[in-house]
Order: C-alpha cells, then sequence, then structure tokens
C-alpha cells in the first residue's frame, strides 16, 4: 500500500512554507514517527514523521520548494522494515559495569557530525537518556577549535572563501526574510522612542549568591537575572498600563494581562517565546520557561503558539557584550526592554565614590500612546525594582 506524506496543516496566519532539509533519500526505509523532512516557515521549523513504517518511494517537492498545506511531499510504500533502521542513529557506551547502552543522537546532530566528519563515540549526550543534541555536537567542535586553532569550529559548506574576491548570492529564510519585514514595519509605522538609565545590580547580585544553592537544590533551575527583570517590570507594567497596550486601527487595546516576550537567539535567526500569564509565575516557573525555550530554540523546535501574541518584550544584548543599544519594537507591542551588559563603573554613594556592577537599561517606546514621562518613570519603577528587590515582595 502507498501513503503520502502531506504538508502538516499551517497556521491560518501563515500561507506557505519552504522545503528545507530532506533527511531520508528515495530508497531508504523508514520507520513510523521518524523525521522525513523538515519545512520552514516565516516563523519555526516543521518536522514532518513519516506515518508508517516502509521504504521512501519517491520525493515529490525538493528542498527549496515552495508548498502549501496538504500538498504532497512524498510517497512512502509501506511495510515491515529491518528493526534497525529507524531514525536515530545508535552508539556504544561502556557503562560501569561494561554493558553495552545504546545513546540516541538526533537527527539535527546527526546531520552536523556528519558534515564535520565527527565520529559518533566522540560526542558525550547531554540530552534525556544520554540523548546527543545539536548542542553537545556544537560544543564539542567549540572544544576542539580551542585544542586545534586552524580548525574552525563550525564548518560551513557553503561559507564564503576570504581572501578570494567572489561573492555568493543566497536567499533569506523565511524567518529572516519575516524579521526583515517585521522591523522595517515597526520603523515605518511607530514613532519610536528611547529612554535610558542604569541599574546598580549588586542587590539582585547578592540575593543570588546568598540563596543560589538552595534555589537549585529546592526547584532543579539556576536562579537567572532575567526572572528578577521580568518581575520588575511585571511591576511597572501595572502601574503604567499603557505600556502593555497596543494600538489596533484608531483603538487603543489595554490588555488586562501580562503575556511577556524574551527574545532568545536561534541558529536561525532571533525568536520571541512568550511566557503566558507572567505574572502568576514564580521565579523558578519562569527560569524553567525559559530555558526550555533556550533549548527549543537551539534544536528548531520552537511551534507557532510559542511565539503568538505578547504584551511587552525584554531583548537582553548584554549576554554577547553589548554596553548599550535601543532596541526595536515587536509589532504590535508598545515597549521593548534593552537589557545590557553589567560592568563595574564608579559611581557616587554617600558622598563617596565606589564601585558597583552596573547596567545600562533602554527602553524603546512607541510614543504615540506613551508619553515621555510614563517612559521615565516605568523605567525608574524597574530601576527601583531592582536595586531593592524587596519591593517586589511587598508591593510598594
Amino acid at each position: 500500500m502507498t501513503i503520502e506524506v502531506k504538508v502538516p496543516t499551517l497556521p491560518e496566519s501563515v500561507a506557505d512554507a519552504v522545503v528545507l532539509t530532506w533527511h531520508k533519500k528515495p530508497g531508504d526505509t523508514v520507520r513510523r514517527d521518524e523525521s522525513l523532512v523538515d519545512v520552514e516557515t516565516d516563523k519555526v521549523v516543521l518536522e514532518v514523521p513519516a506515518p508508517a513504517d516502509g521504504i521512501l518511494t519517491e520525493i515529490s517537492q525538493d528542498e527549496g520548494a515552495i508548498v502549501v498545506t496538504d500538498q504532497v511531499l512524498a510517497v512512502i510504500q509501506a511495510g515491515t522494515v529491518e528493526k534497525d533502521s529507524g531514525k536515530v542513529e545508535k552508539k556504544s557506551a561502556n557503562t560501569a559495569n561494561s554493558e553495552q547502552k545504546e545513546i540516541i543522537i538526533t537527527p539535527s546532530a546527526k546531520k552536523l557530525m556528519q558534515e564535520n566528519n565527527i565520529s559518533a563515540s566522540e560526542v558525550p549526550g547531554s540530552g534525556r537518556d544520554g540523548r546527543v543534541l545539536k548542542e553537545d555536537v556544537i560544543n564539542y567542535m567549540s572544544s576542539q577549535q580551542t585544542k586545534v586553532t586552524s580548525k574552525p569550529a563550525v564548518v560551513d559548506k557553503e561559507a564564503v572563501n576570504y581572501g578570494e574576491r567572489i561573492e555568493k548570492r543566497v536567499p533569506m529564510t523565511r524567518l529572516r526574510a519575516r524579521i526583515a519585514e517585521r522591523l522595517v514595519e515597526a520603523q515605518q509605522s511607530a514613532a519610536i522612542l528611547t529612554t535610558f538609565n542604569e541599574v546598580n545590580m549588586q542587590p539582585v547580585m547578592d540575593l543570588r549568591k546568598k540563596y543560589q544553592e538552595k534555589f537549585e537544590k529546592e526547584y532543579d533551575v539556576r536562579l537567572g537575572f532575567m526572572s528578577f527583570f521580568i518581575k520588575a517590570c511585571i511591576e511597572a507594567l501595572k502601574q503604567f498600563p499603557a505600556v502593555n497596550a497596543s494600538i489596533d486601527a484608531s483603538d487603543i487595546v489595554y490588555h488586562g494581562y501580562f503575556d511577556i516576550g524574551v527574545a532568545v537567539s536561534s541558529p536561525r535567526g532571533l525568536v520571541v517565546p512568550i511566557l503566558r500569564n507572567a505574572d502568576q509565575m514564580n521565579l523558578a516557573e519562569i527560569e524553567k520557561a525559559i530555558n526550555d525555550y533556550v533549548e527549543k530554540a537551539k534544536n528548531n523546535t520552537i511551534v507557532i503558539e510559542d511565539l503568538t501574541g505578547g504584551t511587552f518584550t525584554l531583548s537582553n544584548g548584554g549576554v554577547f557584550g553589548s554596553l548599550l543599544s535601543t532596541p526595536i519594537l515587536n509589532p504590535p507591542q508598545s515597549a521593548i526592554l534593552g537589557m545590557h551588559k553589567i560592568q563595574e563603573r564608579p559611581i557616587v554613594e554617600n558622598g563617596e565614590i565606589v564601585a558597583r556592577p552596573m547596567m545600562y537599561l533602554a527602553l524603546s517606546y512607541d510614543h504615540r500612546i506613551i508619553d515621555g514621562r510614563e517612559a521615565v518613570q516605568f523605567l525608574v519603577t524597574i530601576k527601583d525594582c531592582l536595586e531593592d528587590p524587596a519591593r517586589m515582595i511587598i508591593g510598594v
């Protein structure tokens, strides 16, 4: 019996997708639920699994083809397949009692290993049950780069050979094209201004140092800075609801909830997954949710539902070393907070010059609905909450 593999149902806001990568070729055996092909929309990469065991007899759409919902991608001749064929490669590892243990390698990790001639036995897995993730392969290559500086950490087959007067033209990914479109849209449709302030991070750093070990032991997650910033932003948003609002035609929509977007870097570009009802989450729940999104972004497993909505966004350029920047709005939101590198600087306290770990904050906002006074006071509220974290607990 032949079975057609079709493009999954795309969200209503997504018209089409691009065939990104085939993991199998005609004649290969496949197993049910094994990832056959990745299709890329302007927001996420979707994995299309095999609907049944069998032989892949035909690929109907090559890589780069534009496809729509329910369009046929491939044909499978259904039937039994050998036991050792499947979606993952297995490697053996000697356990403490010398038994052989099968370790799973994800398709994205396997592809990267093949491109860089890395043996399956070289990379330790950090995923569940020892699963080797794409991140593990990247970390392994980075560690090898420090040992052999002449070997690049990641080999890009389409990279430009610097030193030669050549050019290479490649199409934008759907995500990159969508990012470009939204950035231009934001610049052209909103009256964007940015206000700045700085915050002394010493109180938050002291609090983290005091409770980090107990926090991690209790909740199995590290206590980071982002959860403090999100909590501080929510306190400020409650006081200045216009910053949590958006414009719809000639109306201002005030949101009675706090769905906070957190900008996350992925191999395909910047994505902004949403923490829904963040005001109802504690610090541990926020940290876990962010960590989950970071892993999903690295492994290209973020789904459209993760990226839909949002009333306010935070972007932490400080993790890349940015000292100061002007973040751009994430439409239709009316404001975004930019966090930056923590750096010791001299400040005056009680008439004395002391060194403190300082961070510049930047709030870009839509001046059509947010006045300068509101923007400045909003940023001051965040600063006050972070410099005296107890304010967030007792609500003053």
